[in-house]
């Protein structure tokens, strides 16, 4: 029971942005705004949940995990109802930042359980388990936006959220019982949580394995940005071609991702993340050059796209647990730093994959290509001299 709800809390802030991504178009339209200015509402998400993790984090290693996770998908169903229901552009970008803000309760919670209960490579099985439940979204998601845009508008995909977070109120005060203890919460002041947060970042390698994580992170988000304006304004599919696409790619996501697992019982995850980052760095350089090459047509822009985004599956589990291994005692603070990290960088980045218009993938490809070798840049120098056992 607790691998199913905390699978689907990592995965219900993703899959507030994934459902609706087949609908940007038909919201730029309908809000009378540009492709950048709706990108503005994945951005406006993206800062919510960076922002919520960052004092979600902290609050749950003094007052435990299950009462501000409780209250985190209370308050994401009420701001998903609230997108379903605003009447402008603004509003609606408004209540995307409520959405990340509250849905970062799953995401930061679910990772500082983990932290709680296995480490290592334990850590790293456990998180590529989890994308068993969580990597489902990025493939049902934007399939379910996709068939309720033949019969119904935009606001129907943000009333189902706002039944979602109601359903996972329900299931984390069922299922998910107190993994932090009384006897090992922080009772410091906010000054000591400040100071455990600096010296969080002066960590050279936990820091590595951050910036890597949100550099990865950031290349995703330009594709997850863009995609539904490249595949649609430029390649020419419909919404619902462009959802099976989509799904595609993530499907390759999860099934790299149990790769992962299994990989991990003869390497360690340091060893398959350098794997995995190369690959991601290959496939985004290539994908760059085709594009600037002006070679822009479907079959290759989607076999580069399904290497990256595939590749990911590698990335994602080993991450988290490279850094909270770091950081046993403070898995919550930890989290919320990583957390931060990676959703500020993907919000920082959105709106950049759309400024060449709705005719180019350009700067979409050009994005990946320089974050993946960012990605691995930090890796090799931040993360250099760590042993490789050093998350086992």
């Amino acid at each position: 029971m607790l691998f199913l709800v905390l699978g689907a809390l990592s995965g219900i802030a993703p899959f507030s942005i994934d459902t609706y991504l087949p609908a940007l178009p038909s919201i730029s339209r309908e809000l009378s705004a540009s492709a950048s200015t709706v990108q503005l509402t994945i951005t406006a998400c993206l800062l919510g949940i960076a922002v919520g993790q960052l004092v979600i984090g902290p609050l749950s290693d003094r007052w435990g995990r299950r009462q501000p996770l409780i209250a985190g998908m209370t308050a994401f169903a009420l701001s998903s109802l609230l997108c379903a229901l605003a009447p402008s552009m603004w509003l609606l970008i408004a209540a995307r930042a409520g959405q990340g803000l509250s849905g970062a309760a799953g995401i930061v919670l679910a990772n500082a359980i983990v932290g709680d209960l296995h480490r290592g490579r334990g850590a790293a099985r456990y998180f590529s388990r989890l994308w068993l439940i969580g990597g489902l979204a990025p493939i049902v998601a934007p399939l379910v936006g996709g068939a309720i845009l033949q019969f119904a508008t935009w606001r129907v995909v943000f009333g189902l959220l706002a039944a979602g977070g109601a359903a996972l109120t329900l299931a984390a005060t069922l299922g998910v019982p107190e993994t932090h203890p009384r006897e090992r919460r922080s009772r410091g002041s906010l000054m000591l949580t400040l100071r455990l947060l600096g010296s969080l970042l002066s960590h050279r390698l936990f820091m590595g394995y951050v910036l890597t994580g949100a550099l990865m992170f950031a290349a995703m988000f330009s594709y997850l940005s863009d995609s539904s304006f490249v595949y649609q304004d430029v390649l020419g599919l419909t919404p619902a071609a462009f959802a099976l696409v989509f799904g595609a790619n993530s499907a390759g996501q999860l099934v790299l991702s149990q790769v992962n697992g299994r990989l991990l019982r003869s390497h360690s995850p340091r060893q398959l993340l350098g794997v995995a980052l190369a690959i991601c760095l290959a496939a985004s350089v290539a994908l760059a050059l085709l594009v600037t090459a002006g070679a822009t047509s479907f079959l290759p822009v989607t076999v580069l796209l399904f290497a990256f985004v595939a590749t990911l599956g590698m990335v994602n589990p080993n991450v988290p647990a490279l850094a909270l291994t770091l950081e046993p005692g403070h898995a919550g603070s930890a989290a919320a730093l990583l957390g931060v990290t990676q959703f500020a960088c993907g919000a920082a980045i959105a709106p950049l994959a759309g400024i060449g218009g709705n005719g180019t993938a350009a700067p979409m490809a050009l994005l990946i290509a320089v974050l993946s070798g960012a990605g691995v840049l930090v890796f090799l120098t931040l993360t250099r001299g760590a042993a490789p056992f050093d998350a086992e």
